[in-house]
């Protein structure tokens, strides 16, 4: 990804700053030299498919980046904190985000 110049250092990011569709979508524009539209349109259909797999009960892996895995966490009971009341919990799919160790090591240089 940072050969498109998706990995956004110093000012251009902000402090703190968010990556968010409009920035994926412009840095498609500029540095693929697609209009705003069809930049636009492949952000779209690489979330989507990624969002369908998942949606599907696949794992996403993006090489390099990471792995968004669905994990399925069975019934328990928790406890309300405030009046120590004992409630089930509900079986539920979750998913996660596994950074892969070049990603890893980016981020901690």
């Amino acid at each position: 990804m940072a050969d498109l110049g998706i990995a956004r250092m110093g000012n251009e990011a902000g402090v703190g700053g968010t990556l968010t569709r409009a920035d994926l979508s412009d840095v498609t524009h500029r540095k693929l030299g697609l209009s705003r539209a069809e930049s636009a349109s492949v952000v779209e259909r690489v979330l989507h498919h990624m969002c369908s797999a998942l949606a599907h009960g696949k794992n996403v892996k993006i090489s390099g980046f990471g792995s968004f895995i669905l994990r399925d966490k069975g019934q328990r009971v928790g406890r309300n904190p405030k009046t120590g009341v004992e409630v089930p919990i509900a079986p539920r799919r979750v998913m996660t985000f596994r950074a892969s160790q070049i990603m890893r090591d980016r981020i901690a240089k």
